[in-house]
């Protein structure tokens, strides 16, 4: 229940409370903790980013819905929060990376790529007239090499992680990466461990068939969707593993 003290501070984006709060700024990282659970992983051999797409009715199309995204050939980005506000992000990335390309002949530094994206979105909190974004992306990508794993928020803060997790579970994820990450690890280990957060994260009522997986190798230092297939046989690898515990 909101109190008259805060009742008088949350309706303009850009008028602190006396204890230093933006109400509005809080209210877009509620809306990013009640959407679906995606997680990454940075390990050695490349970076994971799974998502949780949450079918809710078995009319839908699960294939329609797209919390995953290719930025460039080296960048991917995964969402939780309002999708429409996650695209409009993800179209802004997209067009910051051809920039870069056309402008230096070379693929943008995923680094400057998720300040970019993080001062766009904090212009947002500072300005009347329009809201924050209700969407948290995690960056994952490799430049000169280096595998990079970022996370933003609606406040434009810009966080490097070697493991994390945004949406509705992201406190059983993170609790389950601190008991068992591992950047030594391989890919498919990473991949194993990003579904087991997963599972805690929905406390095991998530679909393995709505699972969606996108993948950086070495071998490759190119970000790829996995095709339904290869995320099926994990998936199913997963299941079976999970029966035989039970």
């Amino acid at each position: 229940m909101m109190n008259n003290n805060q009742a008088a501070y949350d309706r303009a984006i850009t008028v602190f409370s006396p204890d230093g709060r933006l109400y509005q700024v809080e209210y877009a990282r509620e809306a990013v903790k009640r959407g679906t659970t995606a997680v990454g992983i940075k390990v050695t051999e490349g970076i994971v980013l799974i998502v949780d797409k949450r079918i809710n009715s078995r009319l839908l199309e699960a294939q329609s819905i797209e919390k995953i995204f290719v930025i460039d050939n080296h960048i991917g980005v995964a969402s939780s929060g309002l999708v429409g506000d996650a695209r409009a992000l993800v179209d802004r990335a997209r067009i910051e990376a051809q920039i870069n390309r056309v402008s230096y002949d070379e693929p943008i530094d995923v680094e400057t790529l998720a300040k970019k994206l993080g001062d766009h979105m904090q212009t947002y909190t500072q300005f009347g007239g329009a809201r924050p974004y209700g969407t948290a992306l995690l960056i994952a990508g490799v430049s000169d090499g280096v595998f990079r794993l970022f996370e933003t928020d609606p406040s434009g803060t810009l966080l490097e992680y070697k493991a994390t997790g945004i949406g509705t579970g992201r406190a059983a994820a993170m609790k389950l990466f601190e008991e068992k990450y591992d950047h030594s690890m391989s890919v498919n280990d990473a991949i194993r461990l990003g579904l087991m957060a997963l599972h805690e994260a929905t406390e095991g009522k998530f679909d393995v068939n709505t699972i969606e997986i996108g993948i950086i190798r070495a071998d490759e230092m190119v970000f790829k969707k996995m095709s339904r297939d290869d995320v099926a046989q994990f998936s199913s690898e997963f299941s079976e593993k999970s029966t035989e515990e039970s």
